[in-house]
């Protein structure tokens, strides 16, 4: 008998095909093993398809290695030969009927992952075993898919992929939580000779990429020392940033709408059967709620306008955990989710923030108060991305700098002397990105391995 080894994605494939197929060698776990005596049903997968394939083993087929096969624990690791029988009255398409089955590798008796359902929190403590229970199977395909979309959405549009340093002398943010980069030894700063860090933002060494090639981004890990107990915050997350020259803010807000959307409706094309699963056991209005965005303009609104919005919901009766609305402040996550979800329910860019609670490379504007900024607030988390008009200005730029004593960026400057233009960019972390994508609500679940303050095991 000749078997055809097959991956689960391409059997699938080809029966959704039509194609006859009909001995196959598979290769993959053992999600669960059930056995009722005279005969036995495995939910098998090899990793290339969100669905398990069923196998089916009986007395009458296996014969003597019944019960070598009923004793396969959970997470065993087998070499399947089996025929392939079309099931399609069923809820799966097709099943396996075993001829034989090899156990490659063995489970021990302390295997964590059984059938029934895990706490999120238990699972965070075997982040190297979690990917193969059901959600984290389908959320790391997603995380690998979305990554896909964000270089696929750049490339089409002709920016060049840079990447900017890790360790850098320079705090983009100029907010002080960075981790200092040190060799062990008498004198830590013996290496580079001066104080270094790892990086926060990679936008400052991007910028001047797009001041020779136009349109770039970079994509990688950034690193922020805010000790943040919370659902959204990490010491360790990747950020998209692409800056693009002659442009200003409504350049910018229109390659974000563009790139969120994109971003949406590739992961929704991949993964209709992992998006699924997400709405189903996560969140029930996801689809909803993403197809809204994707169907919707998004809304610009003022800063200013939003303070009077707040303000006048204060009045009305509406109780937030900080009603205190002043301008001046920075808006909390449930101030940004009540203007998105009760005011417009629609995606909101808010505009021309106050100076003084923006980074210093946002564009003054003819106000001297608020800068160019934006930032795109989405239903259900608030900010999600973040994006601005740089102040291609010189004197302005030194002058704002001297005003935060920011030392170390004369290069920075340099930039602004020789052929600067307009230009703008935004940054998205890519964490948050897929938390929306999915319905996940904690930044430890959609990174596989999270870095968060007060503790790291991996």
């Amino acid at each position: 008998m000749d078997y055809l080894k097959f991956d689960n994605d391409k059997l699938y494939e080809k029966i959704q095909h039509n194609e006859k197929v009909d001995y196959v060698l598979l290769n993959g776990w053992v999600r669960t093993n059930r056995d009722n005596g005279s005969i036995g049903f495995i939910e098998f997968n090899d990793g290339t398809y969100f669905n398990n394939i069923q196998l089916v083993y009986t007395l009458e087929n296996v014969k003597e290695n019944y019960s070598k096969i009923k004793a396969i624990k959970t997470g065993e690791a087998i070499s399947c030969k089996g025929k392939v029988i079309l099931t399609p009255n069923n809820r799966q398409p097709f099943e396996i009927q075993v001829d034989d089955i090899d156990v490659l590798g063995t489970v021990s008796d302390d295997y964590p992952l059984q059938k029934k359902r895990h706490s999120f929190e238990f699972l965070r403590e075997i982040a190297h075993i979690r990917p193969r229970a059901n959600t984290f199977y389908a959320l790391y395909k997603v995380r690998s898919v979305l990554a896909m979309a964000i270089h696929e959405f750049f490339q089409t549009n002709n920016f060049v992929y840079v990447h900017t340093p890790i360790i850098t002398s320079n705090d983009c943010e100029g907010a002080g939580q960075v981790f200092d980069v040190t060799t062990k030894g008498k004198d830590p700063f013996s290496f580079f000779k001066q104080h270094v860090n790892l990086t926060v933002s990679g936008q400052l060494h991007v910028e001047p990429f797009a001041l020779a090639y136009k349109k770039v981004y970079t994509f990688g890990p950034t690193f922020r020392a805010e000790n943040s107990n919370t659902p959204r915050h990490a010491a360790e997350f990747w950020m998209i940033e692409p800056e693009i020259a002659f442009a200003d803010l409504n350049d910018d807000m229109k390659l974000i709408q563009d790139c969120v959307k994109y971003c949406i409706k590739y992961v929704l094309d991949k993964c209709p059967n992992e998006m699924n699963f997400f709405n189903t056991m996560i969140d029930k209005t996801l689809m909803d709620r993403l197809n809204h965005v994707l169907n919707s303009d998004f809304k610009v609104v003022t800063y200013t306008h939003a303070i009077d919005l707040l303000s006048d919901a204060v009045k009305n009766g509406h109780k937030f955990e900080n009603n205190n609305i002043v301008w001046g402040m920075d808006l909390q996550s449930e101030h940004e989710r009540y203007i998105t979800e009760h005011i417009f329910n629609c995606p909101v860019f808010l505009i021309d923030y106050p100076k003084e609670i923006k980074a210093f490379y946002m564009r003054l504007n003819d106000d001297n108060k608020t800068v160019a900024a934006c930032d795109l607030l989405v239903p259900s988390v608030g900010e999600l991305v973040g994006g601005s008009q740089r102040e291609e200005r010189y004197d302005l730029l030194k002058k704002r700098m001297e005003e935060l004593n920011m030392n170390g960026l004369d290069w920075y400057l340099d930039t602004r002397k020789y052929g600067g233009c307009k230009h703008a960019g935004f940054g998205i972390g890519f964490d948050r990105l897929l938390m929306y994508i999915t319905g996940m609500s904690n930044i430890r679940d959609v990174q596989p391995y999270p870095r968060t303050a007060n503790s790291i095991k991996y």
